[in-house]
């Protein structure tokens, strides 16, 4: 390239700068500076046009001998070039048309990139490029805990990236009860049961190892907790032992309260008709005792008493220890028949929700015994008990004006707090149970309670319930 300093003589302040170059992305939206321009006027020589255009002829035929794909352009070229252009374009008023000005924001569309991290215009450096979307390096970052991604591969949901282990806590569910993530099955499916009601989430493998459920609300013992264990073998968890009712004497109010409900429906019960608590042995003793009655299964957590029977009751409980009830004082009763009616009996421990509705429930056996119903079909007795105890349920929860905060922990079980839910104030759990035991009466599926019960309600809802007790006593039937 001797030739070419032969005929520009070109000094030392035309040369390049230092080594810090900062290099612009061709597709970002800014205006160019022009090239610069020389500002002399003087015309050239025909001689210097001569020597200008065979140098040009000289450089295109060494260019064209470089075989193709061997082709570099050095910044001495770049220099040389814009040297070139200048001479060439050098006049007062330079013959080129000036490169166009567009202001930011005038650039077309698919010029400008947005960073998917923090929604500003990426103008310049690098940045990451995942699928449609663009990212600053610093932005590009886990949705979840807004820590640098660093791993080489990751999760994209929509255009948000994660952490695979972020992404995993997000969309993989996990067991409620031992808190892994419930596996997946043979046929690469995440399978797992689910509470109908509480929505608890567990491992198809709790179903049978063993894992303690609450004999009250259903739901799976999680692991780390340790639900209250009761001498006949049930398990209560602590939102059930909250409001739980442990002995006869303290279920008494309770009795009252509701045979109170039963005249304000003008269904007056004239005959004392004891109560008593009992546990799982005693209960399921007096239920081989009886010679009538339809009962329950798999477990039966109440019993209206028709025969003479010596029942051993729970009188008294002591206090809490741990997560057992201690202290327990039973003592065998005799049951004289008065009436039609012997005794009501109830599994202690249960809420006391829980209780009421199947105080409701026998009491209406009771009821209709004395009032003279014989030989019902058990779907239309047990349905119509179902309706008393689902009524009266509905207007323990909907009467909730009365609320306070609840305290579902191991310690809040002999605290005031549930003194106060046993008093009459529920407390928002206490409420929950209670719609827990009204959606178990509406949906359960054995035909007598659940298919009887549907029936006398919608009859019920009807014909209205002094009349559909009348139609069952002329006919033994429900009415259409």
């Amino acid at each position: 390239m001797k030739w070419f300093g032969k005929i520009f003589k070109i000094g030392s302040n035309r040369g390049r700068s230092g080594g810090h170059h900062l290099q612009q992305p061709i597709d970002e939206n800014m205006s160019w500076r022009a090239p610069p321009r020389s500002l002399d006027n003087r015309g050239r020589s025909k001689k210097e046009e001569e020597d200008l255009n065979n140098a040009i002829a000289l450089s295109l035929s060494e260019d064209l001998k470089i075989p193709a794909g061997y082709r570099w352009r050095t910044g001495a070229d770049d220099d040389y070039a814009k040297a070139l252009q200048d001479r060439t374009n050098s006049s007062l008023h330079p013959p080129y048309a000036p490169l166009p000005f567009y202001p930011r924001g005038y650039s077309m569309p698919s010029q400008v990139r947005i960073c998917g991290g923090c929604n500003k215009e990426i103008h310049y450096g690098n940045c990451l490029g995942v699928e449609n979307s663009y990212f600053h390096p610093d932005c590009f970052r886990c949705h979840s805990c807004h820590q640098p991604i660093t791993e080489r591969e990751f999760s994209l949901s929509g255009k948000h990236p994660y952490h695979k282990y972020c992404f995993k806590e997000l969309s993989h569910p996990k067991c409620e009860v031992c808190h892994h993530y419930i596996p997946i099955n043979g046929s690469g499916l995440i399978e797992y049961r689910c509470h109908p009601y509480w929505n608890q989430k567990y491992c198809p493998s709790h179903e049978y190892d063993n894992t303690a459920r609450c004999c009250s609300c259903e739901r799976l013992e999680s692991r780390g907790e340790r639900y209250f264990r009761l001498d006949d073998g049930r398990i209560l968890c602590f939102e059930c032992m909250e409001s739980a009712i442990t002995d006869t004497g303290e279920c008494q109010p309770l009795y009252h309260a509701i045979r109170d409900y039963y005249e304000g429906m003008n269904m007056r019960i004239d005959q004392q008709i004891p109560m008593l608590l009992v546990g799982r042995e005693a209960l399921n003793e007096a239920i081989v005792g009886e010679k009538n009655g339809f009962h329950h299964l798999p477990e039966t957590r109440g019993l209206c008493l028709s025969e003479e029977q010596t029942v051993t009751s729970v009188h008294r409980w002591s206090k809490i220890g741990g997560h057992r009830l201690i202290g327990m004082r039973s003592q065998p009763q005799k049951l004289i028949r008065k009436c039609e009616v012997t005794a009501i009996l109830v599994l202690y421990g249960l809420p006391r929700l829980l209780t009421g509705a199947i105080l409701a429930h026998e009491l209406m056996h009771g009821w209709l015994r004395l009032k003279g119903y014989r030989n019902l079909d058990p779907a239309v007795e047990e349905g119509i008990c179902q309706v008393l105890s689902y009524m009266w349920l509905e207007a323990e929860v909907m009467s909730g004006s009365r609320t306070m905060p609840s305290t579902s922990t191991a310690s809040s079980s002999s605290s005031s707090s549930s003194y106060s839910s046993k008093k009459g104030v529920k407390s928002k759990v206490e409420n929950k149970l209670g719609e827990f035991f009204m959606n178990q009466i509406a949906n359960d599926s054995s035909p007598a309670y659940g298919g009887g019960f549907r029936s006398a309600n919608a009859a019920v809802n009807k014909y209205g319930l002094r009349c559909t007790l009348d139609h069952i006593r002329l006919t033994g039937q429900l009415p259409l």
